[in-house]
């Protein structure tokens, strides 16, 4: 059993869940990079995060929220994902909520958070579903660019039974140079799986958690024990 994750994993986090029985590849299909932002008052305002490379930019270009819960002008966190909650949680902040994908968290808002004013800190190509659904729910939201994702575009020659997806823009790399035939897909979470979806009719397995060792549990389950 050949599996390729596309990005680099810790082979020991691999091996103990999944065994050594299986050769494994990584290969990294997109690159980030933070931008300069000049700080800005973050007043009235909540925040949406929708991946941790996001906050750790947000934090790296020097912005501080107000988590004063008592104050009239603290800000709420809104997350995607449990990775992204961990990387607020190291900077010393935690979240007013946490939704599992953009998604729910459109829903969420449009049901719960009418009144208030956002300001979504993300990369250059984050999904357009926030930007799409609030403002016609005349909710004021607005996408503050803090890092660049770049498509690297592999060209993967050896063949995998089985490969791994964690992102959109990821699939969409990946896509520009191989094809997704003749393997096991793999995707963490619904907004990926989605995005592949565009690109195969193939099944694809679809983790519930946005987190890896969902993805690896998953796998476990679904194809090491049914093979």
């Amino acid at each position: 059993m050949k599996i390729l994750f596309t990005k680099t994993i810790d082979p020991a986090v691999i091996s103990k869940e999944l065994g050594e029985d299986i050769s494994v590849g990584c290969v990294e299909v997109i690159k980030t990079n933070s931008i300069k932002v000049k700080p800005f008052d973050l007043k009235n305002y909540s925040l949406i995060f929708t991946s941790a490379k996001g906050v750790n930019s947000f934090f790296k270009n020097g912005f501080k929220p107000n988590e004063n819960f008592t104050a009239k002008n603290y800000n709420k966190i809104y997350c995607v994902g449990e990775k992204t909650k961990r990387e607020l949680r190291k900077n010393g902040f935690g979240t007013f909520k946490m939704l599992k994908n953009a998604d729910t968290l459109s829903k969420f808002i449009i049901t719960h958070c009418q009144h208030e004013k956002f300001l979504h800190f993300c990369g250059n190509i984050a999904l357009d579903m926030l930007d799409e659904n609030l403002p016609l729910q005349n909710i004021s939201y607005k996408k503050v660019i803090i890092y660049n994702t770049e498509q690297i575009n592999p060209l993967i020659n050896e063949k995998y039974h089985v490969t791994v997806f964690f992102s959109p823009s990821g699939v969409r790399s990946f896509a520009n140079r191989n094809s997704f035939e003749d393997m096991q897909l793999v995707s963490i979470g619904e907004t990926t799986a989605n995005e592949l979806r565009k690109y195969t009719s193939n099944p694809i397995l679809v983790s519930e958690g946005n987190n890896l060792m969902s993805v690896l549990k998953l796998i476990k389950k679904e194809i090491l024990n049914k093979n």
